[in-house]
């Protein structure tokens, strides 16, 4: 079988693939290296939160639904990376035992102006659990190699909608963190979650565009999680030391404009930074407040690797 090119994405095709179990110790040990917050880490823990009991985080999700991304049918096809992400929804929690699949609908395509040999194919993805129900909904381009450059492309539909920006003033930069990428962390992470060539091996890496290995940018949203995770337990600590209000965090809802603007390559040091934009009081979660943010990862070049505006929600008293 020959491999899925950009061709064979026709838009309004329908694809189903994937089912893999999460199991509470997966959710855990995710946790633990990416995102340690208490309801994604101990039952017990979780009772007394936001979320009232044990819920894998979202990049977990995130990372999962590549995962089966690429055993789906993305290794071995023409694809060549994706620029970021449009929009990602968590819609409902992942618990321990889920046995989460995806559904993919080719929502458009197009031809590269700046590089005939690629197009560019416009994709929903819902991720859903043994119930049917969606859990995480991402909408995003792919980039896929084409099997013949010079033919015409029947349906003309969908060039990628622009980025748009929230229309608040930015607060202060917060720098919260950086972290050097080392080859064999790279390869771990793309082994378990996004294994596609030029992830996984120096030799395939250096014969695609990206040149020589670079990281998921699904490890370099984690690693931003991570840190991020930290500084705000750095906060919680100031506040109690100078006897201020704890703050208290809860899941997010989601994400938009999530852009992987360069590669993340081996012994790249990404200093990570938030700037608040917005909050607004919760519709249905009194106590509760919606945080909005713009965050960036910067490389020791000064060159913006990865962005993308997030939200969150933290207790009203803080």
């Amino acid at each position: 079988m020959s491999q899925i090119a950009f061709e064979d994405l026709v838009p309004g095709t329908v694809m189903t693939f994937g089912g893999t179990s999460v199991s509470a110790d997966a959710i855990v040990a995710f946790a633990r290296a990416y995102d340690p917050q208490p309801f994604h880490l101990d039952e017990d823990l979780a009772r007394n939160t936001f979320v009232g009991r044990l819920i894998a985080s979202g990049w977990h999700t995130a990372a999962i639904q590549m995962r089966m991304l690429a055993d789906g049918w993305l290794v071995g096809s023409t694809a060549m990376g994706s620029p970021g992400i449009e929009e990602l929804r968590w819609l409902k929690p992942v618990l321990p035992g889920d046995m989460l699949s995806v559904r993919q609908t080719v929502l458009g395509r197009r031809a590269s102006q700046s590089r005939p040999e690629m197009g560019i194919v416009r994709v929903q993805l819902e991720t859903l659990n043994e119930a049917g129900e969606v859990v995480m909904l991402q909408t995003n381009p792919l980039l896929m190699g084409r099997r013949d450059p010079g033919a015409p492309i029947p349906d003309p539909r969908t060039a990628d909608p622009p980025a748009g920006q929230p229309d608040v003033a930015p607060g202060e930069t917060i720098e919260f963190g950086e972290h050097t990428f080392a080859a064999d962390e790279i390869v771990t992470f793309a082994r378990a979650f996004d294994p596609q060539p030029f992830h996984l091996d120096e030799a395939a890496a250096a014969r695609s565009h990206f040149g020589r290995l670079a990281a998921s940018g699904w490890h370099t949203a984690a690693t931003w999680m991570r840190l991020y995770v930290a500084s705000r337990r750095e906060a919680e600590r100031r506040a109690e030391e100078s006897g201020k209000v704890r703050p208290l965090y809860g899941p997010s809802p989601g994400f938009k404009n999530m852009r992987w603007l360069k590669p993340v390559h081996v012994a790249d040091t990404i200093r990570f930074a938030t700037v608040p934009v917005a909050r607004r009081a919760s519709a249905s979660r009194p106590g509760w407040d919606l945080a909005f943010s713009r965050n960036t990862g910067v490389n020791q070049n000064g060159d913006t690797v990865f962005s993308f505006e997030g939200s969150g929600f933290v207790s009203s008293a803080t």
